[in-house]
Order: C-alpha cells, then sequence, then structure tokens
C-alpha cells in the first residue's frame, strides 16, 4: 500500500504511535511524550515552528488524556496551521500491554492501519486538493442547539456518536472536527439528517 505525503508535521502521544503512523505516511512526525509536553521546552518550539510554516496534523487517542494533550498542543500551535484527525473510540488492549487503558480503549497505536487512513480522509488530509471549507461557528452550535440548551452535551455525544468520534469531546472540539469533515453546509444537511433519525427513535 503506498504511504500518504503529506507536507504537514504530525504530532502523536509516543513512540509507538510514532511507529505505527510512520509506517503508512510520509511525514514528520512529532512525539509529546504524553504528558511531557507540559515539560518540554524543545518540544514546545518544534510544535510552534511546524504550525507556522507547513502546518501540523495533531492526532491523539480518544480518552481524556488524549483530548488534554491535543487541547495543549493547539495552545502552542498558537494560531498556526492546525489540522485536527479524531480516532474513533474502539475498545481494546494493545498486543504489547498486559492490560487495557484505564477508560478501555485502544490508542492510536492499536489501530487498525485503514482505520486510521479513513481518519485521515475524514479529516481531509487525502484530497489531492484540498478545498477550503467554510467552518461551523459557535452562533450555528447554538442555533442548532448543540450548546448553551440544558440538553447541549446529550446531543453533541450522541453526534460525535454517529460520527465516529469521541464522545467526550468539548463544543470547541466537535465544531472543530465537523468543520474539517464537511464544512458548513454540509454539516447543515448532515445534522438535519441525524436528527429526524433521533425523532425515529
Amino acid at each position: 500500500m503506498e504511504k500518504i505525503r503529506l507536507k504537514q508535521a504530525i504530532v502523536v502521544e509516543g513512540k509507538y504511535d510514532k511507529i505505527k503512523v510512520s509506517s503508512f505516511v510520509d511525514a514528520t512526525v512529532i512525539t509529546t511524550d504524553g504528558f511531557g509536553i507540559y515539560s518540554s521546552p524543545e518540544t514546545a518550539r518544534l510544535i510552534r515552528f511546524y504550525a507556522k510554516t507547513v502546518g501540523i496534523v495533531i492526532l491523539t487517542d480518544s480518552d481524556r488524556a488524549g483530548m488534554q494533550i491535543r487541547g495543549r498542543i493547539k495552545s502552542l500551535a498558537d494560531g498556526g496551521n492546525v489540522v485536527n484527525v479524531y480516532v474513533p473510540e474502539i475498545f481494546g488492549k494493545e498486543r504489547r500491554k498486559t492490560r487495557p487503558s484505564k477508560e478501555g480503549k485502544l490508542g492510536v497505536e492499536g489501530m487498525e492501519i485503514g482505520t486510521l487512513r479513513k481518519a485521515f480522509e475524514d479529516a481531509g488530509l487525502l484530497e489531492e486538493a484540498p478545498q477550503p471549507r467554510e467552518p461551523v461557528t459557535k452562533t450555528d452550535f447554538i442555533d442548532l442547539g448543540l450548546s448553551g440548551a440544558p440538553d447541549s452535551s446529550a446531543l453533541r455525544e450522541r453526534l460525535a456518536k454517529s460520527l465516529g468520534l469521541p464522545v467526550k469531546m468539548s463544543s470547541a472540539a466537535l465544531r472543530d472536527a465537523v468543520s474539517a469533515r464537511f464544512g458548513r453546509e454540509d454539516f447543515f444537511a448532515y445534522f438535519s439528517k441525524f436528527i429526524k433519525e433521533q425523532d425515529q427513535w
């Protein structure tokens, strides 16, 4: 299988994630050493450099720790070019480990390559000439009931689950994900269909 070639640098959590990603992507891969991202000025400088030049792709695990690390990476990018790639929540255990993670979810290293390629595709990274996608806004989320309403959190969880995304994403993270995957207009169409399906239950 031919490798994906990316100009952006990919930021992952650990060395085993880097090994997995490097097996099917031809790109610079930076590791955060997990929460080491909070204490490594060198890694922070690398992230800022790539974000301001060729851009970065953030690929972390779907658990709470992965989401926290993702947020830290994004803040370090400081307004640079960032693409978020999200892996689905799949429960299981990596082969090299004796027991599952705290939340019982597979990390990036445990994902099938086909699953990871699909995640890159969903983020628009496999398009030969990717077109800019108009982002979904905070106001859009409020208008759709995904923010600011009593049941917004539960609705976001159901929406994330329907998309194969981590269900505990923040409102901002979910907006980033759907903006990358759909763009504003196509997301409205998807959401309309999603709501109709919800009403049938």
